[in-house]
């Protein structure tokens, strides 16, 4: 009988749950909760929001037992540890789903993602989340740059609204904590991870259904990145979840997500980025052999 393990990640935004087994990947799911909502204003882990993210982590434990999982692991990233309150949280999860958190730190995030993203090859990852985005660049197996912001999709919503001057203001201003990036990138190419580049890949690519092979090796220029922006800051909030793909809670935040990411690309001075459905998740089944 294979080994089968369930790999879930706890994220800000969302909780995502992968099944693996003889190094290959079953399927992997992804559900909402927004964990880190009313982080950026208080510091702390709110209680819906604890109990509905615990509530999913649950729902998962039960879906993976029942698909025949027999090891379980579970990380979460930068809304529990930037939080006052993390600790709390990390032991509702053990107490209520009978799963022990691993919190990675920015470093860590960061290195699971472009271990998912790109392995050893050369390029810079750039991993926008619910609470921060990491960026990290490596060439010649080793790494050139790392820097995790407090800067995710979550946090814009909480700080800046759906207001777009307001949100370019602030992406302007946070996007110069890259500074020391600029250099280091000339001649890498930039990936992207994350539910906002792989949402955008999507609506880029007109799919009808979500589909993460299609997703994996878009590229999405300067100018489209753009277009993408100003396409959703035009729409409402209920036209955008009527968009293909588009999750109606990720419909609150998405177009925040893309002028970051846009802003980035802009800073850096890169033609543009690449979109990969492999990420976080595949990089910590790697790092643990499982892949």
């Amino acid at each position: 009988m294979c080994r089968k393990i369930a790999v879930i990640d706890v994220g800000s935004n969302s909780v995502r749950l992968m099944l693996v087994a003889d190094g290959k990947i079953l399927y992997k799911r992804t559900v909402i909760t927004r964990l880190g909502e009313g982080l950026a204003l208080s510091g702390v882990l709110q209680k819906t929001p604890m109990l509905r993210t615990a509530g999913q982590i649950s729902a998962f434990m039960v879906e993976a037992k029942a698909f025949g999982a027999t090891d379980f692991y579970a990380y979460a990233t930068a809304a529990v540890r930037s939080s006052k309150n993390g600790e709390e949280f990390v032991k509702e999860v053990e107490n209520s789903c009978g799963i022990k958190l691993l919190v990675l730190s920015g470093e860590e995030e960061a290195k699971v993602g472009i271990v998912g993203a790109l392995g050893n090859q050369d390029g810079a990852l750039l991993d926008v989340g619910g609470a921060s985005s990491e960026l990290i660049i490596q060439k010649d197996q080793k790494t050139l740059y790392q820097t995790s912001l407090d800067v995710g999709v979550v946090r814009l919503k909480d700080t800046c609204g759906r207001d777009k001057q307001t949100l370019t203001a602030f992406c302007r201003e946070k996007v110069t904590e890259y500074a020391l990036a600029k250099d280091k990138i000339k001649g890498l190419s930039l990936c992207a991870i994350g539910g906002t580049a792989t949402t955008l890949a999507a609506l880029a690519l007109g799919l009808e259904t979500y589909d993460g092979g299609k997703v994996t090796g878009t590229e999405l220029s300067k100018q489209c990145l753009e277009d993408l922006t100003d396409r959703l800051f035009r729409l409402s909030v209920e036209e955008t979840a009527a968009l293909p793909c588009v999750d109606e809670k990720r419909a609150q935040v998405i177009a925040g997500g893309a002028l970051w990411l846009s802003t980035v690309v802009q800073y850096l001075g890169v033609d543009g980025l690449t979109v990969s459905d492999s990420d976080n998740l595949e990089g910590f089944a790697k790092i643990n052999g499982w892949l």
